[in-house]
């Protein structure tokens, strides 16, 4: 099974509480540089440059689909944006953390807002 492609964006971007701007063309580079084609109902991962307390890089991410914008406002110049899903977004080390932790303790975390990978 295909791996969903993970793709920057600005969380300081978004237009809803689950919903930030994507691109503003039909490709966008993934996390290793290869061209992706953007279509909506697309799954794919989200990521932005983050650090830790103490400057460790610790990035935040999340899951999401791919919608056509179709917002009227500032935004109206974007294309794509991405709707976050329920499981929201986190720093990579509480997954990390979180895929660590034992099979019985998962269930109870997994319904919070942090997801695993």
């Amino acid at each position: 099974m295909k791996e969903k492609p993970i793709i920057y964006v600005d969380f300081n971007e978004m237009v809803e509480p689950d919903l930030v701007l994507l691109s503003q063309k039909d490709f966008k580079k993934d996390k290793d540089g290869n061209d992706i084609h953007l279509v909506e109902g697309m799954l794919i991962s989200v990521y932005m440059d983050d650090e830790d307390i103490n400057g460790k890089q610790d990035d935040l991410i999340a899951n999401g689909v791919i919608e056509l914008n179709t917002a009227k406002d500032w935004s109206s110049h974007i294309k794509w944006c991405c709707r976050i899903d329920e499981r929201d977004i986190c720093n990579e080390s509480d997954v990390k953390n979180m895929n660590n932790l034992s099979t019985q303790l998962k269930p109870i975390i997994e319904k919070g807002n942090c997801f695993t990978v």
